[in-house]
């Protein structure tokens, strides 16, 4: 084959690799452009489901007056504790009830820390006795049969209808509703989802129980 002909082979071969690679770009984002909008519905969806889920007697959730100053407070105050390492407040909303009276608080908290990556889940929190309400998870990517566990009931009930500052792991016995029996062969799940719920409620405790109940 002479010179010539094997670059024209070349060129020819490039232009249609050329020609395959951006249909497939432009039938990828038509794909998107179709598919975004019913994803987005059903993720916000998903986290009103479980708002409702964590704090049932509410009906709406309202945005905070000034909710740019409570996350940007939120994260100063977790930030420079090492028990709350990996975790992010990204989202708090008022919880009403039906005539408009406030409730508490629904929170989007997230770890890092969680065994197969990011654990994103949220809680509630009342606002006169500062009972946590429960948990629940909007992202959980952790090992089937271990640390993806903490989506059962048994895991999740240890965190609702409690009044507590800050929850620990049991080290044997359970004693009291401070301590959580750890998952088992699932520490690193089990820690990080504590140390998120713990930063949660710092957060409510120290920006707006100190605040509402004065």
């Amino acid at each position: 084959m002479s010179e010539a002909k094997s670059k024209n082979t070349l060129v020819h071969d490039a232009l249609i690799l050329f020609a395959i690679t951006l249909v497939a770009a432009i039938a990828l984002g038509f794909v998107y452009e179709i598919t975004k909008d019913p994803i987005a519905q059903t993720e916000a969806q998903a986290k009103v489901d479980a708002y409702k889920a964590v704090f049932p007697e509410m009906t709406a959730t309202h945005e905070l007056g000034d909710p740019e100053w409570a996350l940007t407070n939120a994260t100063e105050l977790i930030a420079s504790n090492a028990a709350y390492e990996g975790v992010t407040v990204d989202e708090i909303l008022e919880a009403r009830d039906g005539s408009d009276a406030l409730l508490g608080w629904v929170l989007t908290v997230t770890s890092t820390k969680g065994y197969g990556g990011k654990i994103t889940m949220t809680m509630g929190v009342s606002r006169d006795d500062g009972i946590l309400k429960g948990i629940e998870f909007l992202t959980i990517s952790e090992t089937p049969g271990l640390g993806m566990n903490a989506k059962e009931d048994k895991f999740k009930s240890q965190f609702k209808d409690a009044k507590v500052g800050q929850y620990s792991l049991a080290k044997r016995n359970i004693s009291g509703d401070t301590e959580i029996d750890a998952i088992s062969s699932a520490t690193i799940t089990t820690t990080a989802v504590t140390r998120s719920v713990n930063a949660g409620l710092k957060v409510i405790r120290e920006l707006f129980l100190n605040i509402y109940n004065d």
